[in-house]
C-alpha cells in the first residue's frame, strides 16, 4: 500500500511540471486536460467550471485546482476564459521582404594595416547578433548607411548606439585606413532579408494575418531579423527537392508579383504577421482549438507543393507538449501521406507555416523537421499564434490598409 502511495504521488509530482499553468477556454471548448490519467479541475469553490457558470463569463480569469484521480492535488492554475476565434485556414506559399530596424551585425574581421591587423570592431566590444541603431546620434537602416558613415570618418572615432537582446549601449569605434587607403570598421552589417514560406491563417474580421509558425532569422547570426517594416507577395511552387536523411529538403519558388498584398507588422518567435485586404483562399473559417483540445493521433496538415494551390495531406499528431517555456515546439508529428511522402520525404523547408488541422478545427502549424527523420517534424499550437494575431490593434489595420 504505501509502495503505490508514493508512486502515485511520484506520478503527481512528473504531472505538476508537464501540465502547464494557464489554460484559455471558450464556450465550446470546456476545459479537459489531456491525460491518460483521471484529471478533474475545479474551482477553488469545489464547483466544476459549469456549475460555476465560468464559461458564461468572457475575458475573465479564475483560479481553479487540478486534481489527479479527483483525490490528489496536483496544482493550482488560471483559467482564462476567451471569445471564441474563427479563422481561414490558408496553406498557401508566400514571399517576404524584411527590412531591419538598425543593422545586424553579422560579422568581424581584421582590417591590414602597415603589414599588421586590427580589430576595429571587437575592440568597441561588438559581438555578432548586435544591432546597430544609430551612429553619432544619427539614425541608420541600411548598410550604405554604414558605409558612408566609416568611409567620411577621416580617422575619428563612431559613436554607436547598439542594442544586444534586451539592452542597449554606447560605444566608440575607431575606424583605421586600410591597406587600399580606405577606412574600414571590420563590420559586417545586413539590413534586409527575403525568402518563401507558408501563410497559415487569415482572420477576416481582423484582415490580419499569421505564417511560418515561427520567427525570421538571420540566417548567420541565428536570431531574430528585428524588424522594421515588410511586405509580402505571391509566391509560386514550382521545384522540389527532397528531404533525406541527414539533409533537409526544401520546396523551391519564385515571387509570382512584386506587388505587394500584406504589410509586416511583428517578426517574433511564433512567427510572422500582418495585415491583409483579403483572404488569399477561399477556404471556409474554421475554429481555432485551444491547446487542451489538442490530441495524439490522426489530423491533416494544408500546404502547397506545386504552384499555387494547397492540397490537404494525411499527417499523425505523435505527442503534445504543453511546457509553456516551448512556445514552437508544441507537438510532434509524423508525416503518413503516400501521396506527400513520396513527392517530398515529409517535411521541408518552406512548409513552414503549413496549417495542422484535427477534427474540424486549426490545431496548429508545421515549424520544423527532425533533420534524421524527414517524415518527422514540430508544430506551433494555433492557439500561441492567435494570441499575437489578436493583440494586432484596429489602428494597425486601419494605418495598414
Amino acid at each position: 500500500m504505501a509502495i503505490c502511495s508514493c508512486a502515485i504521488l511520484a506520478i503527481g509530482c512528473i504531472l505538476n511540471v508537464e501540465i502547464p499553468n494557464n489554460y484559455k477556454i471558450t464556450e465550446s471548448s470546456g476545459l479537459e486536460v489531456t491525460s491518460s490519467l483521471p484529471i478533474t479541475i475545479e474551482m477553488d469553490s469545489g464547483e466544476d467550471l459549469i456549475e460555476a457558470g465560468v464559461l458564461n463569463n468572457p475575458n475573465q480569469t479564475y483560479d481553479a485546482n487540478l486534481k489527479l484521480m479527483n483525490i490528489i492535488p496536483l496544482k493550482n492554475v488560471k483559467v482564462q476564459v476567451v471569445e471564441e476565434n474563427k479563422v481561414i485556414p490558408c496553406g498557401v506559399p508566400f514571399g517576404v521582404k524584411i527590412f531591419t530596424d538598425g543593422v545586424v551585425v553579422v560579422g568581424i574581421s581584421e582590417v591590414k594595416v602597415n603589414q599588421s591587423t586590427v580589430n576595429p570592431a571587437k575592440e568597441a566590444g561588438l559581438k555578432i547578433g548586435d544591432v546597430i541603431l544609430s551612429i553619432n546620434n544619427n539614425t541608420v537602416n541600411s548598410n550604405e548607411e554604414v558605409a558612408k558613415y566609416v568611409q567620411n570618418c577621416n580617422g575619428q572615432s563612431l559613436t554607436l548606439s547598439v542594442r544586444r537582446e534586451n539592452m542597449t549601449f554606447s560605444t566608440e569605434i575607431y575606424p583605421v585606413k586600410s591597406e587600399d587607403s580606405s577606412y574600414k570598421a571590420g563590420l559586417w552589417v545586413r539590413d534586409s532579408s527575403a525568402g518563401i514560406g507558408t501563410l497559415t491563417y487569415y482572420d477576416q474580421d481582423q484582415q490580419v494575418f499569421a505564417g511560418l509558425g515561427h520567427g525570421i532569422c538571420d540566417i548567420d547570426t541565428s536570431e531574430l531579423m528585428p524588424l522594421r517594416n515588410g511586405d509580402i507577395v505571391p509566391a509560386t511552387i514550382n521545384g522540389i527537392v527532397k528531404g533525406e536523411k541527414g539533409t533537409p529538403g526544401e520546396l523551391r519558388g519564385y515571387f509570382s508579383d512584386q506587388a505587394s498584398i500584406g504589410t509586416l507588422l511583428a517578426n517574433v518567435n511564433t512567427g510572422v504577421y500582418g495585415t491583409m485586404g483579403k483572404s488569399p483562399v477561399q477556404n471556409e473559417p474554421i475554429k481555432v482549438a485551444m491547446k487542451q483540445q489538442v490530441k495524439p493521433g490522426k489530423a491533416q496538415i494544408l500546404t502547397t507543393i506545386d504552384g499555387q494551390t494547397p492540397q490537404y495531406y494525411d499527417i499523425e499528431i505523435e505527442s503534445v507538449n504543453y511546457k509553456e517555456h516551448t512556445p514552437t515546439k508544441n507537438m510532434i508529428i509524423r508525416i503518413t501521406d503516400p501521396k506527400l511522402l513520396e513527392t517530398t520525404g515529409g517535411i521541408v523547408q518552406g512548409m513552414s507555416g503549413s496549417p495542422i488541422i484535427q477534427n474540424g478545427m486549426l490545431v496548429g502549424a508545421v515549424t520544423h523537421v527532425f533533420v534524421n527523420e524527414p517524415e518527422r517534424g514540430y508544430g506551433i499550437f494555433a492557439e500561441n499564434m492567435i494570441e499575437v494575431s489578436s493583440s494586432i490593434s484596429q489602428d494597425d489595420v486601419r494605418n495598414a490598409s
